[in-house]
């Protein structure tokens, strides 16, 4: 029974006092920063997870990350991590959600109180991840920013843009094929923040805004801009492995050379698709060992005595 498993999902929890706490974080950032840690096996934030954190206050100094989750604060590990850079003054925040807060006045509010209930079953798609697709929007909604997955290595300053989508791929005409939410650029009470369907499971994932801008027309696109894949996404999923590989001659040190260049000069950072990359090793002198080393503000993995080429 549905009933009998939901005091395992301890995820669906709510923080009386996180609009109060987020509220004091938030109102003197330049620019708000957003990242979700939703796990219901308690997972840690952890070292890979820095990396984005690293590079995204390298790029934008100014700016604020709040990360919304329901473990971090039961981390001890994740909170060291973070330490180092809140001694040298950047504004890093980890607060466990309000739920019912951020789904009120949202089409989520019925499916939460029905999951809770016992009504709505969860499905085979994880909890977790459906509640992360759904917190970056109503968090958006609610405050107004910038949502990144924790897979993103940021690389240039967010400051000038406003409301846009990255387009994941675009056919030869540069016109886009498809979106994706790994990162969501939105003003507060943006309307496109409220058209996900909490109530049909898989919906809501990385592709939710193609669908709902083709079933509304391009038009939609009017109060909002889809930037071109190069911004957001300038590796595919299906080659982002060639980025963690060292260079074993000359030739491929010149490809590692350029590469970085042109990622620095023509994208906003780099979506490392975790789900493909998140069993390599970060080799010696790669691409991504390369602008881990650009781009971090402690250099966690440059401190530590362990090689490059660690697993994370």
């Amino acid at each position: 029974m549905l009933k009998n498993k939901l005091p395992k999902f301890d995820i669906l929890k709510s923080n009386p006092e996180f609009e109060t706490l987020a509220n004091e974080f938030l109102k003197e950032c330049k620019t708000r920063f957003f990242m979700t840690w939703i796990s219901s096996s308690i997972k840690p934030f952890g070292e890979r997870e820095l990396l984005a954190v690293e590079a995204l206050f390298k790029s934008n100094p100014d700016s604020c990350l709040l990360i919304l989750s329901n473990s971090y604060q039961e981390s001890d590990h994740g909170f060291q991590l973070l330490k180092p850079m809140l001694f040298i003054g950047f504004r890093v925040q980890a607060i466990e959600p309000d739920l019912n807060f951020l789904f009120e006045n949202t089409p989520a509010k019925t499916w939460f109180k029905n999951i809770k209930t016992g009504i709505t079953d969860p499905g085979e798609i994880p909890l977790s991840q459906n509640l992360s697709n759904l917190i970056r929007l109503v968090v958006l909604y609610k405050y107004g920013g910038v949502y990144l997955d924790t897979d993103f290595i940021p690389l240039n300053n967010f400051s000038g843009l406003r409301n846009s989508i990255g387009a994941q791929s675009a056919n030869l005409f540069g016109n886009w094929t498809r979106l994706n939410n790994a990162v969501l650029i939105f003003d507060k009470n943006h309307p496109l923040s409220l058209t996900f369907n909490g109530n049909r499971w898989g919906f809501n994932g990385p592709y939710l805004v193609s669908r709902v801008v083709e079933r509304r027309g391009r038009k939609t696109e009017s109060n909002f801009s889809v930037l071109p894949p190069r911004a957001f996404y300038p590796v595919g999923w299906n080659r982002i492995g060639g980025l963690f590989m060292r260079p074993v001659d000359v030739g491929k040190l010149r490809w590692v050379e350029t590469k970085v260049a042109q990622l620095k000069e023509s994208s906003y950072g780099v979506h490392l698709w975790n789900k493909q990359s998140r069993s390599l090793m970060i080799e010696e002198e790669s691409v991504i060992a390369r602008l881990i080393s650009d781009n971090c503000v402690v250099c966690h993995y440059f401190n530590k005595s362990r090689t490059i080429d660690t697993p994370v």
